[in-house]
């Protein structure tokens, strides 16, 4: 049996002949070159301390194998991701689970690298893990390219906010405005003369304005970028409760102001979730509740309505421009339901 590089030459064992007691260890020895061939694994101890590397491991981490063995991932760490994000991995895998992720690590020279990883734990008798194997494929291209496309989206999406606020102003002040003039001047011409055709056009002039000024607030409350989100959110409340005769509970506790990219978002998300609520949940009661919790800052938006199987609802075009609007301030968006139980809107984002 010959050894090159450190790895067992599969050509010393026989082959279709070979005996039963050789059979499995050629087929071990066969995965393990297909392994190596293809992945990157590495065997570390209960602790953590690694045990073994395959040469691909050396490659994207650009650490010789002595370099390696010995010690802890650590060694990779690129410092992106957060405390609770190893303490959750480690919980899992600790607890004789597979632990399935995408971690972003950094190599001896300083370069960034992404892998697709799966921890896989090997227990003793007694169903306690003795060591662990890591398999991993590198995915740093796709994440570079999920990067460029959040990037994109995040700018879509300002130009889009920009062009809301200049239609919302141009709309109130220069639409509404003139409106405005107009029912003065009927005002004044029905002041001097009675005439049933000047009371029609008070009132549509009346309707008119009253539809432009809903136009404006929907496109972009001006309140949001003079006074911030709470206030922008609480005469939202106020409107939509005068308008659509529902009642909304809001509970805030924020001491952070976040910039202005991430306020719209959850001002966004409120009135998305809000507007689904009026259309499909058949109830006059909601609840908006946020929360600052540590780094992130947590929304709720919650009714008791009717429901529904979120596994038989296709996403339309206001649950899309969600998602991308949170994906862009590097939040998460969960959507839970129950048929006849109500609906749960939850986003959680950084600080």
């Amino acid at each position: 049996m010959n050894e090159s590089n450190g790895y067992l030459d599969r050509s010393s064992f026989p082959q279709a002949d070979a005996p039963d007691s050789i059979q499995p260890m050629k087929e071990l020895l066969d995965l393990k070159f297909a392994l190596d061939a293809s992945s990157i694994v590495a065997m570390t101890d209960s602790k953590g301390t690694i045990t073994y590397v395959n040469d691909q491991f050396c490659k994207i981490s650009k650490y010789r194998k002595d370099e390696l063995i010995g010690q802890n991932h650590r060694i990779v760490n690129s410092g992106h991701h957060s405390p609770s994000f190893f303490h959750q991995l480690w919980r899992t895998i600790s607890s004789g689970e597979v632990w399935k992720g995408e971690i972003k690590n950094r190599a001896q020279d300083g370069s960034i690298y992404w892998v697709d990883t799966t921890i896989v734990p090997f227990l003793n008798e007694e169903g306690k893990p003795y060591q662990y194997l890591s398999i991993r494929y590198e995915i740093t291209k796709r994440k570079t390219a999920e990067a460029e496309l959040q990037q994109m989206m995040t700018k879509i999406i300002d130009v889009q906010e920009d062009e809301r606020k200049r239609l919302s102003r141009e709309l109130h002040d220069g639409i509404g405005q003139n409106l405005y003039s107009h029912l003065i001047t009927i005002n004044r011409l029905q002041a001097e003369m009675d005439h049933p055709l000047l009371t029609q056009m008070q009132d549509e002039a009346t309707e008119l304005i009253k539809e432009v000024r809903e136009i404006s607030w929907e496109l972009r409350p001006s309140v949001l970028d003079d006074l911030g989100l709470v206030p922008a959110i609480r005469s939202y409340l106020v409107k939509y409760h005068d308008f659509y005769r529902m009642d909304v509970h809001f509970d805030c506790y924020l001491q952070t102001r976040m910039d202005s990219t991430k306020e719209i978002t959850i001002y966004r998300v409120i009135q998305e979730a809000l507007t689904n609520v009026r259309k499909y949940a058949e109830t006059d009661e909601a609840s908006v509740i946020i929360r600052e919790m540590d780094s992130c800052v947590r929304l709720v938006i919650e009714d008791k309505g009717i429901g529904f199987d979120p596994n038989t609802i296709q996403k339309g075009v206001g649950l899309f421009s969600m998602d991308e609007r949170i994906r862009a301030v590097g939040g998460t968006l969960d959507i839970q339901s129950v048929p006849q139980k109500g609906t749960k809107v939850i986003l959680e984002m950084p600080l």
